[in-house]
This record gives structure tokens, sequence and C-alpha cells, in this order.
């Protein structure tokens, strides 16, 4: 929810940017070795010294990306951040610093921003990068987030979506559609509620999926799994936008195809269980659901014995030739040709 309208609040302007600014982030601490200079003057100072440099950028909007209906503002504050991680982790670098800016309205108030920035610190203490600036600005509607995060790592190290060759093995790091499972269920409790304000949400035993939804994390640890075994995945890309669109991107940058299984795909039981009692298939969620920010990536058929027994890895498939196209084969031996159906932000919601 926004905030308890039974605390006492402060409001922003009775503080400006600047004490604002000096609020929101006490008691954050440079950690890294390359932040020379963070928060408090014009610009951060960065030294990389010989490692290549990886910079991503993302945006949260208010009633697109997120609702505070049913979101926590610390959980927004914190999936704010990792989501910028999960895209520096899929370029196989280790990320350092973030920066992080606002727009927000006046219906918030001093304290729901800092419980925001709560959010962030515990995504910047747990994952070890610093906050070293950002921005903040009044916006006439809601809330915007945009965060945009640095990382480095040697240039023999860096993977890109380009990399895949025919008869790559395609993998996945956790399990898929849980996110959007857990989405479905905080939609279905919210239209409840807007029916009868009186009736309490019902989330009993569906709170693996929430949390996936919620309080997604950074697949660091695969990171390090695979750089402890000595393996560069020939490409790689997060899962924020459903595995066949991700798949379709890879398969893009390399002029190729691909072929999937459906029974290698990884589900949690719990997402099984939430889609079942949404008349869903949990399939259809893990390919088009998103934001799951799992890890797909490419390795040559020489690193198969390795990866297949790291655990929370699933070997899904192979890369083709293209003129095989980009297909699924399903239970009953289908074949599915893939689609992106995933995340459209330029949809028309009407549709």
């Amino acid at each position: 929810m926004l905030e308890d309208k039974n605390q006492a609040t402060s409001k922003l302007e009775d503080l400006g940017e600047f004490g604002l600014i000096d609020t929101l982030t006490e008691g954050f601490e440079n950690k890294q070795k390359s932040t020379q200079l963070g928060i408090g003057d014009d610009a951060a100072i960065l030294d990389f010294g010989n490692e290549e440099v990886v910079v991503s950028t993302d945006m949260l909007v208010e009633g697109v990306h997120f609702d505070v209906t049913y979101t926590p503002l610390k959980h927004l504050g914190y999936k704010a951040v990792v989501v910028n991680l999960s895209d520096i982790y899929a370029m196989n670098a280790t990320p350092r610093q973030i920066t992080f800016s606002m727009a927000v309205s006046s219906r918030y108030s001093v304290e729901a921003l800092q419980e925001i920035y709560s959010g962030v610190k515990l995504a910047c203490e747990f994952y070890n990068v610093d906050l070293v600036g950002g921005d903040t600005t009044s916006s006439l509607k809601g809330l915007v987030l945009s965060v945009t995060a640095i990382g480095t790592a040697p240039k023999e190290q860096i993977v890109k979506r380009k990399g895949a060759s025919e008869n790559d093995l395609i993998c996945v790091s956790g399990d898929l559609g849980g996110a959007y499972m857990g989405l479905q269920i905080l939609e279905r409790e919210k239209a409840v509620f807007r029916e009868n304000p009186e009736m309490q949400p019902d989330m009993s035993g569906n709170e693996y999926v929430l949390e996936r939804q919620l309080k997604p994390e950074a697949r660091r640890d695969v990171i390090k799994a695979l750089g402890d075994m000595k393996i560069v995945p020939t490409s790689m890309i997060d899962i924020s936008d459903g595995l066949a669109s991700e798949i379709m991107h890879i398969c893009k940058h390399n002029d190729c195809g691909a072929q999937i299984y459906e029974d290698k795909i990884p589900v949690d039981y719990h997402t099984y269980k939430a889609a079942e009692e949404f008349n869903f298939n949990a399939t259809t969620a893990a390919l088009n659901g998103g934001e799951d920010y799992e890890l797909l990536f490419t390795i040559g058929q020489k690193d198969f014995e390795v990866v297949k027994g790291l655990p929370g890895i699933s070997i899904i498939g192979h890369i083709t030739d293209k003129g095989a196209g980009m297909n699924m084969v399903t239970r009953g031996e289908q074949h599915i040709e893939l689609q992106a159906q995933g995340w459209n932000a330029f949809k028309n919601k009407s549709e």
C-alpha cells in the first residue's frame, strides 16, 4: 500500500531537493574500490583499471510496471535495483555501482520515499553495490523509478547475446512462470477488494509465486558457479519478457534457429498449482509470462558434462540451423513454433 494514513508524514516541499537527497541516502556506504567519489558532487568518479565496463538502464512506471495497491514500497525499491543488476549478470559481469532516480507526485510523503530507499539499500548491501548518484524530480501523476547499473568484467569473460553456434546447448537457471502466476493472484485479490473492501485477501499457499513477482533475485550465484567451473557461455540474456521472447532474441542475434523441449522447461510445483487454480497452462506462463529474471544461456557441447551437474541449471534444447526455425517439442511430440507473446511496453492494453 502507498502509506499508512494514520502515520505522521513529512511533506517533500519542507525538505527541498537537496535535503530530500540527504535524507534518503543517509546510511549508504561505499564498498567498491572503484568508487572514488559517490553521492554529493556533480558526478560520480569511478576507476575500473583494466576491466571492461558494462552499463544498463531500466525504468519502472507506476500503472505500467507496478501497482502500489499490492506492491510494498520496500519491495519496489529492492526490485527496481535487482532487475537492473540482472542485466549486468547476463553479460557475465559483476555489478559495482548504481544510480537511482525518481519522479514523484505530491501524494507521496517523505516517509513513503524512505521506504522505497530502504529497499534500495537492502539490495545494495545484499549484492555489494554502491549507490553513487541519481536524481529526484516532480511528477504530475504517480511514481517513476529509473536505475542505471554499472558493472565490470575482464574482456575475455564478457558474454553477449551474439556468440551461439549450431548445436550449442540451451540452458536456463531456476524455474519459470512463477512471477506471472504471482501477478495473477495479486490482480485477482485486488479485484475482489474493489468489489468488497471488507474482504481480506487470500494469499495462503501462494507465498512462493508472490515472492517471485514482488521480490525477485538476480542470479549472481549462477554466474559464480559457471566462473568456478571455468565455463564462459557462448551467449546469454536474462529472462524478463518470457522464455520464448528471449530465445527469439538469441536466434535473431546469431542468425540461427532453436529447438526446446516442453518437458525440460523447469516449472516449480507452486507455479503448476497456481496455474491449475486459474485454469491456465503452466508452460504458457513459462514461455510468455516474464519477470522471472532467470538466465538463459548457451554452451558448447564440450561443457555438457560439467553443466548438467550444476544444481539449478536445466538444459532445455539446442541451437539449430536458421532454416529449422524456432520450435518447442511438446510432451505429445508435436512441434510448435515459438511466438513472442511476452511483455510489450507499447502494446495497446485494450487489445
